[in-house]
This record gives C-alpha cells, sequence and structure tokens, in this order.
C-alpha cells in the first residue's frame, strides 16, 4: 500500500514495522525465501527503508516495486541492502493511454529507469504492462510489447485493464465496455509476441524470460500461487497460515500498539474452498501439470471427460492417470475451463 503527503510519519511508521517484525519473528522460518513488497518503498525516505531492510533475516532476496520517484543514490544502496529484484510499473509506453490510467511517469522515465538499474548491475527488472486500457487499439498494445522487449526484462507481468482495477472517470469506462469484445484478441496478442520473443508463458498473466525459464516456475511464482504460508506486516496486510484455515488482515492502528509493544488487530477471513479446489483453481493458472492426487472430489469427472483432448486437438485439457494440463487453447478460456472442470 503507498500512501503519499504523509512524509513526516516514514520514521514513526518503519518503527512501528520493525516493532511487528519482532513480535512475529517466531512465525518465520530462520532464513527467509523472498520479500515482496506492494506500493512503492523507495518514495520513503532513504534511512528508514534502510533501517527497516537491515532488520530482515538473512540471507534477503527481496522484490522493491519501484516508480519515476527514488532516493538520489538508492540503486546501489538497495544493492547493498541484499534488493536482487526491482518491478517498474510501465503499463504503456503511450502518454494518451498513461493519461487515462493517471500514471505521473511518463515512457523516457521507464526507459532511463531500466538503464540506471542495469548501470547499477540489476540484471532482474520486471516490467508490468496492462492490455485493454479504454482508447487501445491493437496497433497501441503492438507498440507497447515493441517497447517492453526492446528493453529486455526479466519478468513481464501483463494483466488486463479490468483486473487491474484502476479508478477511471465514467467516460473510460463506457469506452471499456465498447472494447470488451477485443480483449480476447488482446491478450492473444500479448501471448503470442512474448512467447515468440522466448519469454516463458508460465503463469497466466506472466511471462519470465532467458534468464529465468530454464528455472522451475515455482522459483519465480507468488507463495499466494503455490498454497504456501506467507506473513504480512504493515497496515492492510495479509497472511495466510494453515492452521487457520483462511487469511488474516490487518487492521491500523499500527503505529500506536506497535509503541506498547502489542500487535495490530487481525481479522480472520475463512475462505469458502476447499483446499482441494483452491488447489485446482491456483494451480490451472501455471504451466506446470497438476498433480491429480487428492482431488478426486475437487474435479468434475464428467466435465473433465468433455474437455480431455487427447482426442480431439480442439480440447481444452488433457487428463492422465496422475496430471491433469490445460492445453495452450484452455489457457487462453482460463477461468471458464477451470469452473468446468470443478466439482
Amino acid at each position: 500500500m503507498t500512501v503519499v503527503g504523509h512524509d513526516d510519519l516514514h520514521g514513526a511508521y518503519v518503527d512501528a514495522l520493525v516493532a511487528e517484525l519482532a513480535l512475529s519473528r517466531a512465525l518465520l522460518a530462520d532464513e527467509l525465501e523472498t520479500v515482496f513488497s506492494g506500493g512503492t518503498p523507495t518514495l520513503t525516505e532513504w534511512p528508514a527503508l534502510e533501517r527497516l531492510l537491515a532488520r530482515l533475516p538473512q540471507p534477503r532476496r527481496s522484490r522493491w516495486r519501484r516508480t519515476r520517484r527514488r532516493h538520489p543514490g538508492a540503486r546501489p544502496r538497495l544493492q547493498r541492502a541484499g534488493v536482487t529484484r526491482v518491478s517498474l510499473g510501465a503499463q504503456s509506453f503511450q502518454p494518451r493511454l498513461l493519461e487515462v490510467l493517471e500514471r505521473r511517469a511518463r515512457p523516457d522515465d521507464v526507459r532511463r529507469s531500466v538503464h540506471h538499474l542495469r548501470d547499477a548491475n540489476f540484471d532482474n527488472i520486471s516490467l508490468d504492462l496492462i492490455y485493454g486500457i479504454p482508447g487501445q487499439s491493437t496497433s497501441d498494445l503492438g507498440r507497447d510489447l515493441d517497447a517492453a522487449l526492446a528493453l529486455e526484462p526479466s519478468t513481464c507481468p501483463a494483466t488486463s485493464w479490468s483486473e487491474a482495477g484502476h479508478p477511471v472517470h465514467a467516460c473510460a469506462r463506457r469506452r471499456a465496455r465498447r472494447q470488451a469484445d477485443a480483449m480476447e484478441g488482446y491478450f492473444e496478442l500479448v501471448v503470442e509476441r512474448l512467447t515468440a520473443a522466448g519469454y516463458r508463458w508460465y503463469e497466466t498473466a506472466n511471462f519470465c524470460g532467458r534468464m529465468l525459464t530454464a528455472r522451475p516456475a515455482r522459483a519465480a511464482q507468488p507463495r499466494v500461487l503455490a498454497r504456501r504460508d506467507y506473513l504480512g506486516l504493515g497496515i492492510g496486510a495479509v497472511s495466510t497460515s494453515r492452521s487457520s484455515a483462511g487469511a488474516r488482515r490487518q487492521a491500523a492502528g499500527l503505529p500506536r500498539r506497535a509503541a506498547r509493544g502489542e500487535l495490530p488487530p487481525r481479522e480472520l477471513e475463512r475462505s469458502s474452498l476447499s483446499a482441494a479446489r483452491e488447489r485446482v483453481l491456483l494451480g490451472l493458472r501455471l504451466d506446470e501439470p497438476l498433480g491429480l492426487a487428492g482431488l478426486d472430489d475437487a474435479l468434475d469427472q464428467s466435465g473433465l471427460q468433455r474437455m480431455n483432448g487427447s482426442g480431439s486437438p480442439s480440447g481444452t485439457a488433457r487428463a492422465g492417470a496422475t496430471e491433469l494440463t490445460l492445453t495452450r487453447r484452455g489457457r487462453f478460456l482460463g477461468g471458464g475451463v477451470t469452473v468446468e472442470l470443478l466439482a
């Protein structure tokens, strides 16, 4: 989460995060696998951010989301703090579409950031794109993909505008409804262009380049897709644990409670899905086969037979004795196929 206009609170908020980390330390492994930050952590005053990074357990393989604004000299400092992956929200390289998204950073800002990061020896740079922006044409999207590929990012998440959840004015929403029928074509263009350039379509909306292609998808996928526990720190953060059978969303009041040595209240959000159904929903987003052990009650066997592509080139799924895989066509249809396969 990013909040602007409260620069005077940076130090106090980091103090609260450090205190919360200390109170939650028993929940963490001795060595962390990944530290992920949403929002724009580099907006934080550098001394405060450095203090937070220094308190994280070793080793750190961190992923921090970057935007145009950053502390001067932050790149080498981030490296010294253990950051190895930087994510840039390009979204589009068309100025008029960035206006629709209310983005302040310009295309040249993104290009400069990538070049600066490369000069500082960052080789794991993620570049986010959005397709289906209201008013975007197919040629606009093609130019965005050209511009992104020219920068050779290691990963390139591509999200549809409707899923990105950007708040825009009513006129843009009307334009989005008019181009709704074109969304499937936009997605097909994204997949075609990125895979032709050598990127691996390892997850529904994510593509990884040559540096990561040889690694198993699980090395790049978020813990939420792998159905593994994670701890969220800070206001509005979400944590999951197998013991709670759901997610715990954190409320505000963090700085005041941390100063008293207390954790903020956390609300338990129990999932309405069984663990097996959730495995199907998340597992079929990946390009890896889904193991069928323990999923008998979660899968509709008749739906599985209807969609099995072993005897038909137009099939959307291929099921063996132990594994289930979506075909390329099935991956394009995505959630619709998954719903048909669920019992």
